[in-house]
């Protein structure tokens, strides 16, 4: 078992961190809110910090899953940032879906104070947060990450090491690119099944198993159906991880015309105020044109 710091509780970092402390890690927690760092120490044995340096103080690991690049370096690398407080021969662990440069910085101040780097941003939503079943995509160092992937598996569910430290992150930009046009897809699908007058129920429950079948048809048709967007993955964070995406397409040349397109239909939910609801309400644009 570890020390370990966690920073950031949000509606992932929340429940990973309390994944950590029922597999028997010390826990340290921060959250720049700090009534929600108050009541995660309530739910689990644990302590908490007032800066992100206090919590990383003699930690083996610390790992962190906050918004944003700049939120990023701030729990970083700021005066009362974490590797402030990490000692050497410590680990740092990002969660956060960032950009592949702000990993690669983070790994070169890292090691500059003999601390390891791995960025690895994940996949699973709210719900495999919550149900420790996260997918890890992983970049750095091969010996960090084998020290690493123990702790790890408190909440993944696959993990594996995919390159040096930005290409968890570039693995995250292919995630989010494939779900930008799955999500599209089934909105459309959706749209069609309800102008046509078939049972989507029916629709769905049969196609799901054959060669249109993916994760967001299986977990959000039904949902679709009922107009129900209050919950999963907002289309406030869906934006800023297609600008990542797409940022890093223009740097390296790839091109990527149905996330463009896909990336401002978000941004006409955001326009109508939803900004909060989840990225499969996509269907109530197509909704509002017809």
């Amino acid at each position: 078992m570890a020390k370990v710091a966690f920073i950031g509780l949000g509606v992932m970092g929340f429940p990973m961190a309390g994944h950590l402390a029922r597999a028997g890690h010390e826990v340290c927690v921060y959250n720049r809110t700090h009534e929600k760092a108050q009541r995660w120490v309530q739910e689990h044995a644990g302590a908490l910090a007032a800066t992100p340096a206090d919590a990383a103080q003699g930690a083996d690991f610390v790992f962190t899953c906050v918004g944003n690049d700049g939120d990023l370096l701030e729990v970083t690398n700021s005066p009362q940032g974490v590797l402030a407080g990490m000692k050497s021969g410590s680990l740092l662990i990002d969660h956060t879906t960032a950009s592949a440069d702000v990993a690669r910085t983070l790994d070169s101040l890292s090691r500059d104070r003999g601390i390891g780097f791995l960025d690895a941003p994940v996949s699973g939503g709210q719900a495999g947060a919550e149900g420790g079943v996260l997918s890890i995509m992983i970049g750095g160092a091969d010996v960090d990450y084998q020290r690493a992937a123990p702790v790890l598996e408190a909440y993944a569910r696959s993990q594996k090491l995919l390159g040096p430290a930005g290409s968890g992150q570039l693995a995250k930009m292919v995630n989010q690119i494939a779900i930008a046009g799955l999500v599209q897809g089934l909105a459309e699908a959706v749209h069609f099944v309800q102008r046509s007058g078939l049972d989507g129920e029916a629709v769905f429950d049969v196609i799901q198993h054959g060669a249109a079948g993916s994760w967001q048809m299986v977990n959000r048709h039904q949902t679709m159906l009922e107009n129900k967007y209050d919950f999963g993955f907002a289309v406030d964070w869906m934006r800023k991880d297609l600008q990542i995406a797409l940022n890093e397409a223009r740097n390296n040349g790839a091109r990527l015309p149905v996330t463009a397109l896909v990336d401002q239909f978000y941004a006409d939910v955001q326009a109508e105020g939803g900004g909060r609801l989840d990225t499969s309400s996509l269907l109530k644009r197509l909704e509002k044109e017809g």
